[in-house]
């Protein structure tokens, strides 16, 4: 059985127990929230090497992903498993698998076996690069190839996967109608939507939705439904095609949790920041709040170089209105493939923004960690503020940089307000009161 049918049938699994443990809620507060489809917990069962599995949803820790993957361009296999390694390393929860060039499946099975994480993959790209590859252009590709890719991604690990199932025959209608700024953005959704528009046919995914699910349930696969109209600009943000995906999308949820496989959706993308909480009300609603899985979002299209700063922006604000999962952003983010130094920079920020969001959620561990460090702090306890701080290592090696002669950061000094006030509060005080009232 799949987790949410375990869920359904009141049993709490060992994948459960673990995930509650490290969220500090209770086993049955995962098993109800997966039942319910409001958690979900990619755990491929064929994935041998994942020790470290997550649950992504309402009530628990804001989860971060990180994608890697060759390009076209570049195809490194090694650097590929060095960004793999940095990512885990700086607190990715999930990774994903975006490679389009070189021997996809090494790649693929490459990064499953040395991942201890989650691993997530977008099969279109490979079904549309091998037929490329073979045929000299992606249109020769037919639903049966597609379909095989996802089952081979299914047996080789694959813990969840993004399929564009909402982008059909009418939704392209709209979008022409619509006008855009920036058309469809998204890699699969626009793959999808030239295959559809050459062969005049229907998403095969969105036809043989069954099908699919079939084989999501026979690997526990999680389904991320893709967001292939989301919008590539800010101008773009909260249209009609948009909009339209998601409401079919939140009938996808429905006929997935039905069919005993776990679900979540995918959203913007770039959307002003005054936008986001609308978007954030709207998938929970639409998709009867299903773990929502973002992109940023970004609030702007001008800060390429520092789009993981932008992302890192969209990403804390919409995780304190209630989003689940991050898709990180890195300094590379519209300009090339992403360096190993740039999968840093991009989890780092992420995850501080999603730690951000926990503590406008309410969630009890954020909060308790920001108390005891918050603490150590007034103490001037360093080691104490190193053990509770996000990135200890990187904050050790600052202040180790320019540290002061004091106790205190070399920053303030013998001029610490707290050395000040804690050397005098005790002591004179009293002094101070009892002159005031005496008139003296």
């Amino acid at each position: 059985m799949t987790q949410i049918e375990f869920a359904k049938k009141g049993i709490i699994t060992d994948v459960m127990k673990k995930i509650a443990e490290y969220e500090g809620v209770s086993p049955e507060f995962i098993r109800e929230g997966v039942a319910k489809g409001e958690i979900v917990i990619p755990f491929n069962p064929e994935h041998k090497n994942l020790k470290k599995p997550c649950g992504i949803g309402k009530g628990l820790k804001t989860k971060v992903n990180a994608n890697i993957g060759t390009s076209f361009d570049y195809v490194n296999l090694e650097q590929e498993l060095e960004k793999l390694k940095v990512a885990i390393e700086y607190g990715a929860d999930t990774i994903m698998d975006l490679s389009t060039g070189g021997d996809l499946k090494k790649i693929r099975e490459s990064i499953i076996s040395n991942s201890e994480v989650p691993v997530g993959t977008v099969p279109v790209y490979e079904a549309e690069f091998r037929v490329a590859k073979e045929k000299g252009n992606i249109f020769e590709m037919t639903p049966e190839m597609l379909f095989e890719v996802i089952e081979e991604h299914g047996r080789s690990g694959v813990d969840f996967i993004t399929v564009h199932v909402g982008i059909t025959l009418e939704s392209i209608k709209r979008l022409r109608n619509q006008r855009r700024t920036t058309g469809i953005v998204s890699r699969g959704g626009g793959l999808l939507a030239v295959w559809m528009l050459h062969h005049g046919r229907e998403n095969p995914l969105y036809e043989e939705f069954d099908r699919l699910l079939e084989i999501a349930r026979e690997y526990d696969m999680t389904l991320s439904l893709g967001d292939a109209l989301r919008p590539g600009s800010i101008l773009d943000a909260t249209d009609r095609p948009q909009i339209e995906e998601l409401i079919l999308l939140g009938e996808l949820v429905e006929r997935a949790r039905k069919a005993g496989v776990q679900v979540m959706v995918e959203g913007p993308g770039h959307i002003p920041i005054n936008e986001i909480k609308t978007n954030v009300e709207m998938e929970k609603k639409f998709c009867k709040n299903a773990p929502f899985y973002v992109l940023g979002p970004l609030p702007c299209d001008t800060g390429a170089g520092f789009d993981h700063i932008v992302g890192a922006i969209g990403g804390a604000l919409s995780a304190s209105y209630g989003v689940d999962f991050l898709c990180y952003v890195t300094p590379a983010e519209h300009l090339g493939l992403p360096t190993p130094e740039h999968v840093k920079q991009g989890v780092i920020v992420s995850k501080i923004a999603g730690h951000i969001g926990d503590l406008a959620k309410g969630i009890k561990s954020a909060w308790e960690q920001n108390r005891k460090i918050s603490e150590a702090r007034y103490r001037l306890d360093w080691d104490e503020q190193f053990r509770h701080m996000l990135f200890p290592e990187e904050a050790r090696k600052l202040y180790e940089q320019r540290r002061s002669e004091t106790s205190a950061c070399s920053m303030c000094g013998p001029f610490c307000p707290m050395n000040l006030f804690e050397k005098y509060v005790e002591e004179k005080l009293d002094e101070v009161i009892k002159v005031k009232r005496e008139g003296v």
